[in-house]
């Protein structure tokens, strides 16, 4: 298989900090579940229609996509980790659903049938190609004439408790890891959203329209089994892990994480969140 994004397939399929995702899916799938019905929400999936999911890591929006267009549709869930991807067809064959297939695939370079699907949709999977503009055209020509993309990534840092308050509290105890490009490939890459519509009006798509959404994600039982999962995965984790922080380190984090995690508690609707949601078409 021709992998251009050779640094992201050895995090996900072979790092530790990868296999956290497996490690933690259950919990990691309740907690972005709105995220996946906000892409359903736009997608505009209808029975019989052919799409192409785009990292959909260990199945979840795969199975969710397959449920919406039916026995009748076909869902092609692609990801760069094998590992997440014998997940996903473990899911898959535990669901009876039977119109889902996986393939190995770096989105960037693949060479996907063109024109065999309908529509492409991924829930962040899209921000970790070294040449954006390139994956953009490589998913289009996979589409339809004026088959749609609507993939969904994370907005501004400082609207997202998930990723900003466990990264304060980690840095506030260990310091700070060394700055990166803001834009570099990586969870937070498509936060501007004039910079990822102009990439894909480069990359020829039409009808692009990006919109920054406030959403909830979901709490877990309690707001401790939350931040330790905030420190577990995500910019906090990195943290530590740069830092080698110790047990005692993670532990004062993860009550700095929960203190301030409490008050957005009290009105039991999630942690408050600002998803971008990106669409476009292919030209026909």
């Amino acid at each position: 298989m021709q992998i251009a994004n050779e640094d992201q397939a050895e995090y996900w399929s072979n790092s530790p900090s990868g296999a956290k995702w497996l490690t933690y899916e259950d919990q990691l799938d309740h907690m972005m579940a709105p995220v996946i019905d906000l892409i359903l929400k736009h997608a505009d999936l209808n029975k019989g229609m052919r799409v192409l999911d785009i990292g959909c890591g260990t199945g979840v929006s795969s199975l969710a996509a397959a449920r919406q267009v039916g026995a009748d549709g076909h869902i092609l869930g692609a990801d760069i980790s094998q590992p997440f991807l014998d997940r996903a067809a473990q899911r898959a064959k535990e669901s009876g659903l039977g119109n889902v297939d996986f393939q190995r695939a770096d989105a960037q370079v693949i060479q996907f049938p063109e024109a065999g699907r309908d529509a492409a949709i991924s829930r962040f999977g899209v921000m970790f190609f070294d040449d954006s503009i390139a994956a953009f055209k490589n998913i289009a020509r996979a589409l339809a004439p004026n088959g749609q993309m609507t993939f969904a990534a994370w907005g501004p840092l400082a609207d997202n408790p998930w990723f900003r308050i466990p990264h304060i509290a980690a840095t506030n105890r260990l310091g700070h890891p060394p700055k990166v490009d803001r834009y570099a490939p990586g969870p937070l890459a498509f936060h501007d959203l004039d910079h990822v519509t102009g990439m894909m009006a480069e990359a020829g798509l039409k009808d692009v329209r990006a919109h920054a959404i406030p959403i909830r994600l979901n709490f877990l039982d309690t707001i401790e089994k939350t931040a330790t999962l905030c420190t577990r995965v995500g910019p906090a984790a990195r943290v530590i892990s740069h830092f080698d922080g110790s047990k005692e380190d993670v532990s004062v984090i993860q009550q700095a994480v929960s203190e301030e995690f409490r008050p957005m508690l009290t009105d039991e609707t999630g942690l408050p969140a600002v998803i971008n949601l990106y669409q476009a078409r292919r030209a026909s």
